[in-house]
Formats: structure tokens, sequence, C-alpha cells
């Protein structure tokens, strides 16, 4: 079987890479271009492309896919090479580019989406992030067949993955990649055997997981304190959750939840076991922090070089 391959980040060059393995022919790959990144701001490719330069595959980087949009040259020659790619299917993960009705319809056997939630909890861009944040017990992966609609197309496979309490959205994201290229290799078997069976998403149930906005990663400590700690888990690896205080914004990437009580933002102790934190509901315990350009540190290396004590405030965003 042809397949031809959409995606951008890790989450979708894992698939990629089950795809491949399994003897899969990948006759085109699809991925967003270049972008600037790291201190020098070079144009980096995205590791989707990266991996499939590595493995001779083709690579196309249209900025859009919309024929009707910003770059309607770059969209039409997009068009005009999926119809010339001899291939029976497209698998999609993570692209991050609406795929219009007009591409929707060129695969012969339609366009498979890898989407890391169990549909339809946690339609759209930020499923993990959101599934962590909102203190769910368990995702999962669904394969769906795409449509018009914001991850609303039937169901194709899916499967459960457990959440811990000390799972991050990096932790979360690496078994979730694996677990969805397990599931795409398996569902394209059974796609070629014609033994693929669609169900319709439940009309019940339904969640939105919305970009991360810039507003959300300040820590406002007049909530809970375990609602901080699942924002801190669900930021981490990025964008990273942030506290302000001595007009500097702080990194949080790791603490914990106590039942300690207080003003909310005060600093309640410092020690180097930690930051206790006064939240509206107990207390949040950093144990690693990050200054602006500076390195991540244990909170006992922090409080060296950084004046932090009892009493003190940290920032309430407005």
């Amino acid at each position: 079987m042809k397949v031809i391959f959409a995606g951008t980040p890790e989450f979708a060059a894992v698939a990629l890479d089950h795809l491949h393995e399994a003897g899969f022919e990948i006759p085109l790959v699809l991925t967003q271009p270049d972008r600037p990144a790291g201190r020098g701001m070079q144009l980096q490719p995205s590791p989707v492309k990266h991996y499939a330069l590595k493995h001779g595959m083709p690579v196309a980087q249209p900025t859009s896919l919309k024929l009707d949009g910003k770059y309607p040259d770059q969209a039409s020659a997009a068009h005009e090479l999926l119809k010339a790619t001899p291939h029976e299917v497209m698998v999609v993960a993570a692209y991050g580019l609406i795929l219009p009705p007009s591409i929707l319809a060129i695969p012969p056997l339609g366009c498979l989406n890898i989407h890391a939630s169990l549909l339809p909890r946690w339609r759209g861009a930020a499923p993990i992030h959101r599934a962590i944040e909102a203190g769910d017990s368990e995702t999962g992966i669904t394969i769906m067949q795409m449509d018009e609609g914001l991850d609303t197309g039937p169901m194709l496979l899916w499967q459960r993955e457990p959440i811990s309490p000390s799972d991050t959205t990096g932790s979360l994201h690496d078994r979730l990649a694996v677990l969805g290229g397990e599931l795409i290799v398996e569902a394209l078997k059974k796609l070629q055997q014609g033994s693929l069976i669609a169900t319709p998403q439940p009309a019940e149930g339904v969640t939105y997981a919305a970009k991360i906005s810039k507003q959300e990663v300040d820590l406002d400590f007049r909530q809970p304190a375990i609602d901080l700690l699942r924002r801190v888990h669900a930021f981490y690896p990025t964008p990273g959750a942030v506290a302000t205080i001595h007009a500097t914004s702080l990194k949080i990437w790791q603490a914990s939840a106590l039942e300690m009580q207080g003003k909310p933002g005060e600093i309640l102790s410092v020690s180097p076991e930690g930051v206790i934190v006064a939240c509206g509901l107990g207390a949040l315990k950093i144990t690693e922090l990050q200054k602006p350009g500076a390195k991540r540190l244990s909170a006992a290396q922090f409080v060296q070089g950084f004046a932090l004590e009892p009493g003190q405030c940290f920032q309430i965003p407005h």
C-alpha cells in the first residue's frame, strides 16, 4: 500500500517511523516549512522532514493547502502534486495545516488522522496538554477518518492510556506517540484486508483542546495548589509554567502540592528541599526553577543566587 504522510513534530515523526518500518511505501511526505529556532534563529527542518530526508522520502512543504487562501499558487501546486503521486491513502498526524475538502477528496481511500485523545473528548490542537491540565485519569489514541469538521470524523481504532498523577505532557506525549504509530500500522493493515470498521463519534462528551495561549502560562496563586500543579505538568516541557517575583518571570519546572495554608502568593518557607508558596487552597512546593536566560536549577541551587525569603509574595496575574 502506498501512503502519503502529512505531519510536522516529533509525535508525527514517530508515526512515520512505524509506517516505514512496517514496510509501507511512502511516495510523498508533507510537512510545514522550516522555522527559525535556537539562539541564532536559523531555519530548522521539522522532525518529520529530518526523518523523511534521512530515509530518501520526497518532501513537500507548502505554506497552505487552501486554494482560496493567502498562498493560492503553493496550494494549487500541492494539489497537483498529490494528484500526480500514486497512492491509496493519506495519513495525517499533527500536521498543523488545515486540509480543505479538495485535499480530503484526493486519496482514493481517504485521509486517516492520528489523534492524541479518546474522541470526542479533546478535539483540537492541544489534547495532551488539556488532558493533564484537567486532571483526567486516562486518555488515548484515536485513529479517525477525516472529514471537514474539527476532529469530527468517524473513529476507526482507539486505545486507552492511563495518566498517572506524576505524568507531564512530555512523558505522556512520548507514550502516545508510540501508541499512535502502532495503531496506524494496525489500521492500515485492516484497511488492506477490508476489515476496518468506522464508528460515528458519540454526541455527548465533546470537549475542545484549544492551543496554549501566552496568558495561560502565568500561575495564579489564588487557585488551588492541585490545579497549579496540573498546569506545571501540562506545560512541561513546553511552554513552561511561569511565576513572577521581584519583576522577574521564573519558569517553574517541578513542584508538588501540600496542604499548608496562607495568603495566596506568599512564600511560606524557603529551604534546599523547595520553595513553598501559599495558594487559594493548599500550597505549591516548587523544587525546580529557571531565571530568564539561565539554566534550570534545583531549589537548593536556585536560592543561593536569587533572594527568596518567607513573607515575600509572587505576583498575582491580572
